[in-house]
């Protein structure tokens, strides 16, 4: 649900107090005025205050994600859906593509609801990979059986129907294509990125993301072809602080970005969230240097990553059936949170291993700036507190911050390392083996890659 933080110039007049003679007013459901009782604490969930929330809550309905973020509000972004949809059983691990919009809208639809509850307010599109050419991209069906028109289209209704259920805003998303590393021209390319925004316009969406791009140069046709539409532009790139695949550092990729129309930029994906700051912190260095402003933003993985190479954690043997033993815990996401808020940070969410409770996390941590609690912390006590009703001794001791803070997390793997050799095959644009197709991958081919495999493990 989106509210204007407290730092907000809207919530000027909502001192915590009413016009004398005035009943006190009730916030929304499952909201407390940061103000009430005078200090810069949230309170209990749902419980009365003594302010103008409510009002507040109109105003801010009528705000654009520029409005906000200029404001000085923390905006939430949403988590991972293409993985947390194929552990539900709805997406194919392999192309993650989208068709579930269409198949299955109903599990879409509750993921954004479970979203929005722990306290996202930006409703991205289910359109991750949605691109026409991934969607026939080596023997996917969806192309041909439903069409990537029909995929964008049911995954803009579903974002916008959960928006409007919270007043979040909904953000249309492409991402990089097959057509891209296949060598295409920049002409192919950017006619790859209309198709999907001609959806977004039509379905009317408040701002456009290009998110996840390994190579600045195919961010940037994205960023120029989302521009055309006049609404804002986000623009996130899945590197890490050595920079794109194109060795671009981090710093000139947000030049580029914002020169090409960005007016929001930072990372998702593919790294943890401490490197991912980093990434982001040597982006907004680039940018301080060439004199440009833009906002920030942080959408990392929920999964550690210190052992990644320069692609991520896609080179890690254990992508990505094998990732659940690197889960950061709720902790390790308020720590994030409250980093990325030092740091600058303003546009805050996750991307691949990001379940709710992680961005419940985000938005408990960062309650205080934001002046209300998610409805979703009304079954979450803060910092385990929760666990004082608990009937055994042992784990009512465990309901206090200090223990939570330092507990040092087992795996309860004995004979596993710590930590694993990436692959680094080191190719990317341009190299054969990148080269797309859309017929089916065959049985000589995977042979060949199961052999270069076992020399690359033996090395």
């Amino acid at each position: 649900m989106a509210v204007v933080g407290a730092g907000s110039p809207q919530l000027a007049e909502c001192a915590g107090l009413q016009p004398a003679g005035e009943e006190p007013a009730q916030p929304p459901d499952g909201f407390r005025c940061v103000l009430a009782r005078g200090g810069n604490v949230p309170l209990a969930v749902g419980a009365p205050a003594r302010c103008c929330l409510s009002k507040a809550r109109t105003l801010v309905g009528a705000m654009g994600i520029l409005e906000r973020l200029n404001a000085g509000e923390v905006v939430i972004g949403d988590g991972g859906f293409v993985f947390a949809l194929e552990k539900r059983g709805y997406v194919k691990a392999g192309p993650w593509t989208p068709e579930a919009a269409v198949e299955h809208p109903e599990a879409v639809r509750q993921l954004h609801r479970e979203f929005l509850r722990a306290g996202s307010n930006v409703m991205q599109t289910f359109t991750f990979y949605a691109s026409e050419d991934k969607l026939e991209n080596r023997g996917n069906y969806v192309a041909e059986k439903i069409s990537g028109q029909k995929v964008n289209e049911a995954a803009c209704d579903i974002a916008r129907q959960v928006a409007n259920e919270g007043d979040a805003l909904v953000a249309g998303g492409v991402s990089q294509t097959p057509s891209y590393l296949s060598c295409k021209s920049e002409r192919e390319v950017k006619k790859i990125f209309h198709q999907q925004l001609e959806v977004f316009v039509k379905k009317n969406v408040d701002f456009l993301i290009a998110e996840y791009f390994e190579h600045v140069e195919e961010a940037v046709w994205a960023v120029e072809t989302l521009k055309t539409s006049g609404k804002p532009v986000a623009a996130t790139m899945c590197i890490g602080p050595e920079g794109d695949l194109h060795g671009v550092p981090p710093g000139e990729c947000a030049v580029r970005l914002v020169r090409a129309g960005a007016a929001i930029v930072g990372v998702n994906c593919h790294f943890d969230p401490t490197i991912s700051l980093q990434t982001v912190k040597l982006m907004k260095e680039g940018l301080e240097a060439a004199q440009l402003k833009a906002h920030l933003m942080s959408q990392p993985l929920a999964y550690h990553t210190p052992d990644c190479g320069k692609q991520g954690f896609i080179d890690l043997p254990e992508f990505p059936f094998g990732l659940e033993p690197r889960v950061a815990t709720r902790w390790d996401i308020q720590k994030y949170a409250r980093e990325a808020y030092n740091l600058g940070v303003r546009y805050i969410g996750g991307c691949c291993g990001f379940e709710p409770y992680h961005i419940r996390a985000i938005a408990e941590e960062l309650a205080p700036e934001r002046g209300f609690l998610p409805p979703a912390s009304e079954k979450h006590g803060s910092w385990g507190s929760g666990l004082d009703m608990h009937t055994k001794p042992w784990i009512r001791a465990r309901a206090q911050k200090e223990y939570w803070q330092n507990l040092r997390i087992a795996s309860g793997r004995p004979y596993n390392p710590s930590m694993s050799k990436p692959d680094a095959w080191g190719v990317t644009k341009g190299t054969a083996e990148l080269m797309q197709q859309k017929e089916a991958t065959t049985e000589q081919q995977l042979r060949e890659l199961f052999e270069k495999q076992k020399f690359k493990s033996a090395q």
